[in-house]
């Protein structure tokens, strides 16, 4: 296994937002009369992450805490390549497996078998490949009765334990963990949380983002604060879990 590593580098993420962008006719019309005209069309930019510097290395465990609209899960789209940065840099060695969102790449239309290539395709592998995974997937997921049926007669359950089985099957080198849960009975959760401690344990790098503070200080060897699109501190889990909670929460 080669030296898994991720760098980012003055790594800055613009979005834009369009202000009334399809004005009803009424207001089209009063606008040709009025000062009006220049709030269509008016674009605003902001920044989701700005000038972001920051290595992560084989056996670190990194925590990604900040309040909503900080940037965690901005942070873990880029690293996975969901977006590409406006600015800096990013460098990631190692196969990524990002449990981001399970299930938005899902064709509703599809059976549960072709989404399993589908989704395996979206994660790099090719349909050799899933072939040998194709069973453990859905044994693990334990829709056999269901998996050739189109996914839109899928209850949510059943769909988001396919989708946990699939992005959960392969050892990646590099994990990115967003908030995940599994649906399902207990007896499912149970195999999901056994597994997921597996690859926890297993990976050479984990990035994580939760808002609960304990499993952040029992998954994670350091964690990140960010607010605003930056990286406001770095270090021990304790250490910074309480500096959120005092200097972000609190301020």
């Amino acid at each position: 296994m080669s030296d898994v590593q991720v760098d980012l580098v003055n790594a800055s993420l613009r979005f834009r937002i369009y202000h009334n962008p399809t004005p009803s006719l009424k207001e089209t019309i009063t606008s040709r009369f009025t000062r009006r005209k220049q709030l269509f069309n008016t674009i605003t930019e902001f920044y989701a992450l700005k000038d972001i510097t920051l290595s992560i290395k084989r056996g670190e465990r990194v925590g990604i805490v900040g309040l909503n609209g900080a940037g965690k899960s901005t942070l873990l789209k880029v690293i996975a390549g969901v977006y590409p940065l406006h600015q800096g840099s990013l460098r990631v060695k190692g196969r990524v497996i990002p449990l981001i969102e399970l299930g938005t790449g899902f064709n509703m239309e599809m059976s549960g078998r072709d989404n399993i290539y589908l989704n395996g395709a979206m994660l790099g592998f090719s349909p050799t490949e899933m072939q040998a995974y194709e069973q453990k997937i859905i044994d693990f997921a334990e829709i056999h009765e269901f998996i050739d049926l189109p996914l839109k007669y899928f209850s949510s359950g059943m769909s988001m334990r396919l989708a946990f089985s699939i992005a959960t099957l392969i050892q990646p080198e590099i994990l990115i963990v967003d908030e995940i849960f599994a649906g399902g009975d207990a007896k499912f959760v149970g195999k999901a949380t056994a597994r997921m401690n597996n690859l926890i344990n297993s990976t050479p790098i984990v990035i994580f983002v939760s808002h609960r503070a304990e499993l952040v200080k029992q998954i994670c060897n350091r964690v990140v604060v960010l607010h605003k699109g930056q990286l406001m501190n770095d270090g021990d889990p304790e250490t910074m879990i309480q500096y959120y909670m005092d200097h972000i929460v609190a301020g």
